[in-house]
């Protein structure tokens, strides 16, 4: 950028000694540093209570950047269908390190139609720890039974360049308060038998109970 205050030559400045006031000849102050731009705003979130029977859990929900998945979680939220669901699996890959999942289990008089999915190579969120994400068959099939991750899990983002059912699942928020709870809950003794698939093994004994799911804002 052009100095406003750039040096005058040596005849236009013989010219200003004489015909200036004797305070012009003082130099001129430097021009003002460039305002640094201000940051980007943090995307839209929403804020919900997990009222369990071991306590409480806090969820920040990507409202703006997962509108679709957050807008599914909040319906089952204003509708109450949250409460008397509970957390009803543990599936730890090692000490500390795994996922809770929790939901209506396809309950009829709970589940609502299923949603389109929102990848991580659209929300540019990651399965790292404390992440809510919704468990799912095929893509386009969550509705109304979502996870949390203990640990972080790359293999769940979307891997477009990968064979086969490669776009992961949809990252919507993150765990704020309560990931001490999430982590008792992993650790909950499971039944060697009960479950299906990938999920026999899993099943918590006594499944944490969600006693209501609230809006904080």
């Amino acid at each position: 950028m052009l100095n406003r205050f750039a040096p005058l030559s040596l005849v236009s400045l013989a010219v200003l000694i004489v015909v200036a006031p004797a305070s012009a000849q003082s130099e001129a102050p430097p021009p003002p540093a460039p305002a640094s731009e201000a940051p980007a705003p943090k995307p839209a979130t929403v804020k919900v209570s997990l009222q369990t029977s071991e306590g409480l859990i806090i969820l920040e929900l990507e409202k703006e950047r997962a509108p679709i998945t957050t807008a599914n979680f909040l319906r089952y939220v204003d509708q109450k269908r949250w409460d008397g669901a509970n957390f009803y699996r543990s599936a730890k890959v090692a000490p500390g390190f795994g996922l809770i999942q929790g939901g209506v289990r396809n309950n009829p008089s709970k589940v609502l139609p299923p949603i389109a999915h929102e990848p991580t190579t659209q929300t540019h969120l990651t399965h790292d720890e404390g992440a809510i994400s919704m468990a799912r068959a095929a893509p386009g099939s969550a509705a109304g039974d979502f996870f949390i991750t203990i640990g972080s899990i790359p293999s769940m983002d979307a891997t477009p360049d990968q064979p086969g059912d490669n776009l992961g699942f949809a990252v919507f928020g993150h765990v704020v308060q309560g990931m001490d709870l999430v982590h008792r809950i992993l650790d909950a003794p499971t039944s060697p038998t009960e479950g299906e698939g990938a999920m026999k093994g899993q099943i918590l004994l006594v499944p944490v109970r969600i006693i209501t799911a609230r809006r904080m804002d």
